[in-house]
């Protein structure tokens, strides 16, 4: 029995453990790296067809999004999860194969141009639906046989609808080990979903340590502060705009904004219209709209008894095309967007600030965390002007947060659930936190719990029987770049971006007529001859 670690070691993403029992290879999580990259992380030690199984808490893309990469390059077994897990990956796995999709038309114009090798996606959309097909799915608590003398059991996260810790029971040669796995764990009292389901004992823990070095305090008034805010930017005629992750919190949002309907809090606007812009929100929206009665709280069941939709109400618009979107903006009267993406770096939410940054009367409100220097962040630090679209734009809008939302258990939280368990676990592993944060909450937990706890880095490998290391991964942080290069990268990765988008935007103007095809041809061809090196 080995446990492997490989990714979201010492890093909050990507994360990936493999499990090496009873002959089988198993991998816990396949997720993708997003944001800044610490440390490099190794390969999985075996080949994608040489993997049994993989266990998926979660549908965040940092979980599970590399599934599809695993399918391509040979994975033919089954991937366990819940059922409202599956169906959000049937959105979330399709999405992310269209970028991989766009991104290597984008890459390959260029590379044709430059005579250099084709570039090939690193998955694509037939590579996921391949990957769909591959899943099973199990209600939570519900003892699986995942191979001989390996049974799982899914129990919830409280972090997703669907979000899972998974509990591992391994027999081999006649010794039994327990191992539980937390993925991300929940903040407590969310809209529509439960709290962290309490844990079984097992002998070894790999828990995640995203806040394993913060307080969120007391829980805020969500609706109080959410009317607060939409009371002073309707009266003052505008707009609230709200850049939001489309899966996950904007359901939470229209949560709080039927009970504020419904309990007419706002005075003087009943009439109140809101706009969800985002296909893959919109999707998720209907998703949790489906009857996955399994995965609600009592309040949420108690509502769906009573035949209240939780997350729709009058006055809720769900828009999907290009076109739909565009209307949002040329309707004058005070209206709630909702639109992704939640750091404002791409998506719709950019037409939206273009609309009303400039505007006094409006508001844009964060209800996420802003990674630095993305647009969120620079607006939540004061920026006075953000180019958008190539164009300079004013910022007058007032700019709010909503207090203490977030979608992640705190330390306490963590060392709640962990001290919970009847017997001490052998050891606690710490991943999925940010450097110091990973050894800061390893060190809390040996204080406060008297149990082993280490933080592995990638590559590091445990025997379970022992509960010793057996072997070190090679620790071997990215190489840095100077301020100005940095700088430079970051620009010229704006630059990738925009012209992604620039390829989403022609790929929406067919049915135009053939006067505006032209103009936008030319004005194409334009730039590719002003910043044409050859």
């Amino acid at each position: 029995m080995k446990l492997t670690f490989l990714g979201a070691a010492h890093e909050v993403t990507g994360s990936c453990t493999l499990l090496e029992a009873c002959g089988k290879n198993i991998l816990i999580d396949c997720g993708m790296e997003q944001g800044a990259d610490i440390y490099e992380n190794c390969d999985i030690p075996v080949p994608p067809s040489a993997i049994d199984a993989i266990l998926l808490t979660h549908a965040h893309i940092d979980h599970s999004g590399k599934l599809p990469a695993m399918v391509a390059q040979g994975y033919k077994g089954p991937i366990y999860s819940t059922e409202a897990t599956r169906r959000l990956c049937s959105i979330m796995l399709r999405d992310s194969a269209h970028i991989q999709e766009f991104e290597a038309q984008w890459r390959n114009r260029k590379a044709q141009r430059a005579g250099q090798p084709a570039y090939v996606p690193l998955y694509t959309m037939q590579d996921a639906e391949t990957t769909l097909s591959q899943f099973l799915a199990w209600p939570y608590d519900t003892v699986v046989d995942v191979a001989p003398g390996i049974q799982i059991r899914f129990i919830d996260a409280g972090h997703l609808l669907g979000s899972s810790s998974i509990h591992i029971t391994i027999t081999e040669d006649g010794q039994t080990r327990t191992l539980l796995f937390s993925g991300d764990l929940g903040n407590k009292d969310r809209p529509l979903i439960r709290d962290p389901q309490l844990p079984p004992d097992a002998d070894y823990v790999v828990i995640e340590s995203t806040y394993g070095d913060r307080i969120h305090g007391p829980r805020p008034d969500y609706v109080s502060q959410l009317t607060a805010i939409l009371q002073d930017t309707l009266d003052r005629g505008g707009n609230l705009v709200i850049p939001s992750f489309a899966i996950g919190r904007t359901q939470e949002l229209l949560y709080l904004l039927r009970i504020i309907k419904e309990r007419k809090l706002l005075r003087g606007h009943d009439d109140l219209t809101v706009y969800v812009d985002s296909p893959l929100a919109v999707e998720a929206t209907r998703i949790y709209s489906a009857g996955l009665t399994d995965y609600y709280d009592q309040e949420t069941l108690d509502l769906l008894a009573q035949g209240i939709d939780p997350i729709n109400f009058p006055g809720l618009h769900l828009s999907v095309t290009a076109d739909q979107s565009k209307l949002i903006n040329m309707d004058r009267f005070p209206k709630v967007i909702l639109s992704a993406s939640g750091m404002c770096e791409a998506g719709r939410i950019r037409h939206h600030l273009k609309h009303n940054l400039w505007r006094a009367d409006s508001t844009i409100l964060f209800v996420g965390y802003q990674s630095q220097g993305t647009v969120g962040r620079k607006l939540l630090e004061g920026a006075t002007s953000v180019k958008l679209f190539g164009e300079e734009i004013s910022v007058k809008a007032k700019i709010a947060t909503l207090e203490g939302i977030s979608g992640h258990a705190d330390r306490d939280m963590l060392t709640d659930w962990l001290s919970s368990m009847t017997k001490k676990p052998q050891r606690v592993f710490v991943n999925h936190g940010d450097d110091e944060v990973c050894d800061h909450f390893a060190a809390h937990v040996e204080q406060a719990l008297g149990c082993q706890a280490v933080a592995p880095y990638s590559a590091d490998q445990y025997d379970l029987i022992t509960g010793q290391c057996t072997a070190k991964g090679v620790i071997v942080k990215v190489t840095k770049v100077s301020d100005g290069r940095r700088r430079a990268n970051t620009i010229f990765e704006k630059l990738l971006a925009a012209g992604k988008r620039l390829l989403s935007v022609i790929d929406q103007c067919k049915g135009l007529s053939n006067k505006e095809l032209s103009r936008f041809t030319d004005q194409i061809e334009a730039l590719c001859d002003k910043y044409s090196r050859k």
